[in-house]
């Protein structure tokens, strides 16, 4: 039975992982990460995804051998690059240092050890990363109201982690059958969890970025004139709508406003006490529930294109978020209050 679920976890972390790519690579192509952290995000799941395919192939096809040195470098590689991805996310671009790409270099050891040493020294290292990154995390804890509503798909990444870590530990106890059994199925766990936080919280990577930005923040508005840098706010937002721009981003509404990024972020976020990706889902949200109501015959989908999201999910999300409601439930009920725009 547990042997037929892993092989469904098999076959789902592969699509899985192909979607997640082509998701970094597109729809979240403009998340401000370092370089090594980006390429970290691909190795990652191309790593994750080799492992799945030597589990499914180990259980359609059991051999009494231990794990070849190739399946235990993919481990070493999987916990490197979970540090660097995560990492990156966990700070800002600046902290980025071209040494951090020796967390790879234990992947030697899958080469210089036996496998029944360097298996459980795989997860080893894996966990002194998780705890390494627990510490970079830490640091958002003055940022946790952002993160609400997800906390507890994080938990449950966190256990699902905290199980692999348990399970790798234990090989050389519970035998390689059941390892690899164990292993493919809570990978698989892992990538849906992924999934679902791309898919429940469309802006996470934005949210994340907001957060990261507030707690390594520095002042950069010293020298700056605050009520004129948000007159131009205002005016560039409020008179010629630069949030109907799908594509609008930190750095190009900074250019609009003459400020830098950092300086656009940290007056965004001092002055209406949540960030730039907010800030600019408020404007569409209250710009489409003028238009649900002086258009009761547009689609909600057209709604939320006109206003600037760039689909329903996305729409649905940050409406819900602001005003409790759906869009075509907060449409019904303001037509039978009998509200017009």
């Amino acid at each position: 039975m547990l042997e037929s679920v892993a092989l469904v976890m098999v076959g789902f972390s592969l699509g899985a992982a192909a979607l997640l790519a082509l998701v970094g690579a597109t729809v979240h192509a403009q998340m401000e990460l370092a370089p090594l952290a980006r390429v970290a995000g691909f190795v990652l799941l191309g790593a994750l995804a080799a492992l799945q395919v030597e589990h499914g192939r180990a259980l359609l096809q059991p051999v009494a051998a231990g794990p070849s040195s190739l399946y235990v470098a993919g481990l070493f590689v999987a916990a490197g690059s979970f540090l660097l991805f995560f990492r990156g996310v966990l700070q800002p671009r600046d902290h980025a240092r071209a040494w951090h790409a020796l967390a790879l270099l234990p992947v030697l050891c899958a080469w210089l050890l036996p496998g029944a040493v360097a298996l459980p020294l795989a997860f080893a290292c894996g966990a002194g990363y998780a705890a390494w990154l627990a510490l970079l995390a830490h640091r958002l804890r003055e940022q946790r109201r952002r993160f609400r509503l997800e906390r507890g798909v994080f938990i449950a990444q966190a256990l699902i982690a905290l199980l692999v870590l348990v399970c790798g530990l234990a090989a050389p106890w519970i035998g390689l059958h059941w390892f690899r059994v164990a292993y493919a199925i809570l990978i698989g766990a892992g990538l849906f969890a992924a999934l679902y936080l791309l898919l429940r919280f469309p802006d996470l990577p934005a949210r994340a970025a907001e957060a990261v930005a507030g707690a390594y923040a520095v002042s950069t508005l010293t020298r700056v004139d605050r009520e004129a840098a948000l007159a131009r706010l205002r005016r560039v937002m409020e008179q010629d709508r630069a949030w109907l721009d799908e594509n609008l981003s930190l750095s190009s509404l900074a250019a609009l406003v003459e400020l830098t990024p950092h300086q656009l972020s940290e007056l965004i976020n001092t002055q209406f006490q949540f960030g730039f990706a907010r800030y600019v889902r408020g404007h569409r949200v209250e710009a489409a529930r003028r238009m649900l109501l002086a258009e009761p015959t547009a689609s909600v989908l057209a709604v939320g294109l006109a206003v600037g999201f760039t689909s329903q999910s996305t729409f649905y999300a940050a409406f819900r978020e602001i005003t409790g409601e759906v869009p075509g439930r907060y449409r019904r009920q303001a037509a039978q209050r009998g509200e017009r725009c």
